[in-house]
């Protein structure tokens, strides 16, 4: 038995990961996968490159295949099954609200939602004509109003002209008029739902005793479908629609629901057209998992990591789809159409196809948003809610929705929040702590001070990085020592000083981010033309960019190349790098310090993965910095716009204080920063002597450079001493034996 199959991962899954050379689960994933197979909602944080993937797909799968196992067994019931339709008379699985469960056999419902009302309508209603009635049963505190209503109404039963209702508080409702009736009623009272076709009258009763018409049912109504129905705030109802004899039988003619004659039997056409689930069956549309990532590459990802898994789960098969911008969205149409049972995408196209109605939520028991905080900055926090508030909060087979939330920290005050208003008590998963650096990370900035190093008085007369043009209309000629001049100089020092941090290395792969997306392109035609242009077959900085201008087809191209080592660097902003899980990558280079504390975690953190030793090295300026900010005022959002006022004057620049930025990450990571000069040599002490970046570190405290030959003989001798102590007791064993 594996590591994986001791916290349950089935064997089918477990031998995927072996075969990923995956021995040993992660800190995140050991303390994540029995909590999530467990059924509960899980806040998680850990360092980048812990496993964060694995720990909620795997149990994810997990209880997806077995949802579709039994299903395709047939079972009616249990924690992971959807039950089929009754051809009895059964409240709907389908026809209610988000947070009300309905019990596999469709006689008892429960919401647990405190604050809003959920209710629910019978599979089948009468018409016509005759007298029908059913008991309901309170079977738990709360508030409730049960009733009839028609399929027109809405399931807030008596809130409009098509529902009728009497609740517990003692009132009778219809259309929003809230009228006294009978009396309250509470915990095990009997509640008796009278209709009269004949005479178009509703009326109640409370444990058999008749409380007198309620009703008198409108003429345009009348010749509608009645269905019994029921909204519950925090409580529980039994049902009996006579299949079993009844508390208070009615008796004056009226039948029991279940003996209405077969022609004025209408079944609820809610779940059961051609875009609902047919009995017994999940729909085609609405998977059982949704799974949110804030880019591209980080969804494709995921979603690549989802078909290693289930690589040896068969019969039944899960059905995946990735749901991303730049892909023809007909054919992920199709794919819903077809069937699908985890969904893994970027909110937008979600949202579009939630929007025309393609992608359905109503059968979702996973809610996955993956790297959280970055989601949160994008400003996708509405699109979240609104999403949560249309997935049933208790599933078919009377299950909770089980939410997942994976972020760089969980101490973000927006993360906090919002799992507070989403999450049902979650467990946090909390590895990380305040942001640390891993130990495989050397990190070292180096200061660019454009007053000590000249350098770029002569720039004109070389090969120079074009700069983002802030300063166009500046006079910023060397030797007009302004703040504008150097503001300039810095970025000119810049470009240089990363093409001699990539010499000084013998970098041939990293990862180099840049602050904005118009610098991530000055720099990559920087680097090609240092190359010998961007045709030239061996150029020694071949290099892509990965941004969200750049269209999606040559986004997936350029980190596809950058993969393959085809492309040595890969250039990028912060949220298109949010994410990626490159292995053994050995550099990264910061253009820029993050103005966000936690993104330089985030940054360096792409190195030093699975154990491989990495170098990240972050370019400070001494000076403030002039440098292009794009607010909401902006009408372009940075498109073609050449307003370099500062943002106090109506503009769309900001001077940046990398110094400022630079003491605020230290004194969050609680750590000086290793500094290094301006020739970017990095000191390594005997320690790190011992290290290659982009592999793993070798082991540490022996001086032996061949430790297992000369340690041979001492393990021959050990072997030889443990061999005569077995003997030695074998003989007096023996002894001992024979004596008796």
């Amino acid at each position: 038995m594996t590591a994986f199959e001791e916290m349950g991962v089935l064997p089918e899954i477990a031998k995927a990961v072996d075969e990923m050379e995956w021995m040993l689960p992660t800190d995140v994933q050991a303390e994540a996968i029995p909590l999530i197979l467990g059924g509960g909602d899980v806040l998680m944080a850990a360092e980048t490159g812990s496993g964060k993937t694995g720990a909620f797909c795997l149990p994810i799968i997990q209880i997806v295949w077995e949802t579709l196992k039994d299903l395709e067994a047939g079972k009616g019931g249990g924690s992971k099954v959807v039950p089929k339709t009754s051809p009895h008379w059964t409240l709907s699985f389908f026809d209610r609200g988000p947070a009300l469960a309905v019990t596999p056999d469709g006689l008892r419902c429960q919401s647990r939602e405190q604050k809003e009302w959920h209710g629910c309508r019978a599979t089948k209603g009468v018409q016509g004509r005759g007298r029908y009635f059913y008991e309901a049963t309170v079977t738990d505190e709360g508030l409730c109003r049960v009733g009839w209503s028609t399929a027109q109404a809405s399931l807030d039963l008596g809130t409009d002209r098509f529902g009728f209702g009497f609740g517990g508080t003692g009132k009778k409702s219809n259309n929003k008029q809230f009228d006294s009736y009978g009396e309250a009623f509470g915990m095990h009272d009997v509640i008796g739902c009278y209709l009269d076709l004949d005479s178009g009258t509703i009326k109640f009763s409370k444990n058999g005793v008749d409380l007198g018409v309620a009703f008198s049912i409108p003429q345009q109504v009348r010749s509608s479908t009645f269905f019994p129905s029921v909204v519950l705030k925090n409580a529980e109802m039994l049902f009996n629609f006579g299949a079993q004899p009844f508390k208070h039988p009615p008796g004056d003619g009226y039948l029991p629901l279940c003996e209405a004659p077969k022609e004025l039997v209408k079944n609820n056409d809610v779940g059961a057209d051609g875009g609902g689930a047919t009995p017994g069956k999940l729909r085609s549309n609405a998977p059982q998992a949704i799974i949110i990532e804030p880019s591209r590459e980080l969804a494709e990802q995921t979603y690549n990591q989802i078909l290693k898994f289930k690589k040896h789960l068969d019969n039944p098969r899960v059905k995946d789809l990735l749901v991303i911008g730049g892909v023809n969205i007909k054919d992920q149409i199709s794919a819903l159409n077809t069937g699908v049972d985890i969904v893994v995408g970027t909110p937008g196209r979600m949202e579009d196809l939630m929007s025309a109605g393609h992608l359905s939520l109503t059968q979702c028991r996973f809610f996955v948003l993956d790297e959280a905080d970055g989601l949160l900055k994008q400003g996708y926090t509405e699109l979240i809610e609104r999403m949560h508030r249309q997935i049933p909060k208790i599933t078919c087979d009377g299950r909770r929705l089980q939410m997942i939330v994976c972020s760089a920290t969980l101490h973000a005050f927006e993360v906090k929040k919002m799992a507070e208003r989403l999450m049902h008590f979650p467990t946090w998963v909390d590895l990380k702590g305040e942001d640390a650096v891993p130990e495989t990370v050397h990190h070292v900035v180096v200061m660019v001070d454009p007053q000590k190093d000249t350098s770029w008085h002569n720039y004109r007369s070389r090969p120079h990085i074009q700069t983002d043009g802030v300063h166009a209309e500046d006079n910023v000629r060397p030797g007009n020592n302004t703040a504008e001049t150097l503001s300039e100089a810095v970025k000119l020092l810049k470009g240089d000083y990363c093409v001699r941090a990539i010499n000084e290395h013998k970098m041939d792969r990293a990862l180099i981010f840049c602050r904005t997306k118009l610098d991530c392109d000055n720099l990559e035609n920087f680097l090609l033309l240092m190359g010998g242009g961007a045709k030239a077959r061996n150029n020694q900085y071949r290099c892509v960019c990965l941004h969200g201008d750049r269209p999606p087809q040559e986004r997936k191209a350029n980190l596809e190349l950058f993969k393959r080592q085809e492309a040595k660097f890969l250039i990028c902003t912060d949220v298109a790098a949010r994410g990626l899980d490159i292995t053994g990558l050995p550099f990264i280079i910061n253009m820029t310090l993050p103005d966000e504390k936690s993104n330089y975690v985030h940054r360096i953190g792409r190195v030093g993965r699975a154990e491989r030793m990495g170098l990240a090295i972050s370019l400070v300026a001494t000076v403030p910095e002039k440098v292009w900010y794009h607010g909401q005022w902006c009408p372009s959002r940075g498109k073609k716009c050449f307003n370099t006022n500062l943002t106090d004057r109506k503009g769309c620049c900001i001077w940046y204080n990398e110094p400022n930025y630079l003491a605020e990450i230290e004194d969050h990571l609680n750590v000086t920063i290793q500094q290094v000069d301006a020739d970017l040599k990095v000191p390594m002490d005997e320690f790190d002597g011992k290290v290659v970046y982009g592999q793993k570190k070798k082991q540490l405290g022996s001086q032996y450079e061949n430790h297992v030959t000369q340690m041979a003989p001492v393990v021959k001798e050990l072997s030889e001493l443990e061999s005569q102590a077995q003997l030695l007791y074998l003989k007096r064993h023996s002894k001992t034996s024979r004596n008796r």
